[in-house]
């Protein structure tokens, strides 16, 4: 997992960036995608606080570290606040499913469980595009940075699929099962292979990171759970190409109905 002194250069990006309490709560006031905010620890006055509570009020997670941290990230004067901007407009998923079942086709979307890793993020959402996914879902906390490095990785196709950032994965795939959306898993625990599974109708595929797979509580939520066969002695497969191959078989079997 990428640790806050290596400082990756997408994360050096000044138009990415924002810092100073006033000028964060300014941004969020106007509407901006936040992408990540870090606040320093045990810091404590009445605009914090008010920071505290417009992040509360929307939504939106950050995490508290050291000062040194923050000094790290920026050389300016951050008031304790460090902000990065979002490269794409989020949606909601309770507000896209309706407008899906609305279309000729069965929707299909993709959500990306504990997937840190820009390039695989970039290029899985490169791959949902040209499949016509219709949503790539990920969670506000502990998922990839849309960052220049991720859109440059998508070859542009960030720019173009419908991206929903959700605060609980767990109420997302709920959600969705209420609304009439089979959840299949692709995990390498899986007692089916992904050509044995069964894509017809509304269907989530859920992702995880290639070190931790799908959480535990998202998996005994699953339909079915599939797995990629895999002939050689490496272990699994890199999650983008997985994503790539599970993706194919969905379309391959829709286009064949």
């Amino acid at each position: 997992m990428r640790q806050f002194n290596e400082r990756p250069s997408a994360e050096r990006d000044d138009e990415m960036m924002i810092f100073g309490i006033r000028p964060v709560i300014e941004a969020i006031d106007s509407g901006k995608e936040v992408e990540r905010i870090f606040i320093q620890r045990d810091l404590n006055n009445p605009l914090i606080r008010e920071l505290k509570d417009l992040l509360k009020k929307h939504n939106i997670v950050y995490t508290a570290v050291p000062v040194e941290k923050l000094n790290r990230l920026t050389r300016k004067t951050h008031q304790g606040v460090v902000c990065y901007l979002s490269n794409v407009t989020y949606q909601k998923v309770e507000d896209i499913v309706p407008v899906l079942f609305e279309r000729e086709k069965f929707p299909l979307v993709l959500m990306l469980d504990r997937i840190t890793d820009v390039r695989n993020f970039g290029a899985i959402c490169r791959t949902a595009e040209c499949f016509d996914v219709d949503a790539v879902i990920i969670p506000q906390r502990g998922g990839a940075l849309v960052t220049g490095d991720a859109v440059k990785a998508s070859a542009g196709a960030l720019n173009r699929i419908t991206l929903c950032r959700e605060f609980n994965l767990k109420s997302t795939i709920d959600y969705l099962s209420e609304s009439g959306f089979t959840i299949i898993g692709c995990t390498e625990k899986g007692n089916l292979p992904v050509y044995q599974g069964d894509f017809d109708g509304p269907v989530c595929i859920i992702m995880g990171s290639e070190e931790d797979g799908i959480s535990p509580e998202y998996l005994k939520k699953c339909n079915s759970q599939l797995k990629i066969p895999i002939l050689g002695k490496t272990a699994s497969l890199n999650v983008s190409v997985a994503a790539g191959m599970i993706l194919y078989e969905a379309i391959r079997q829709r286009l064949n109905k």
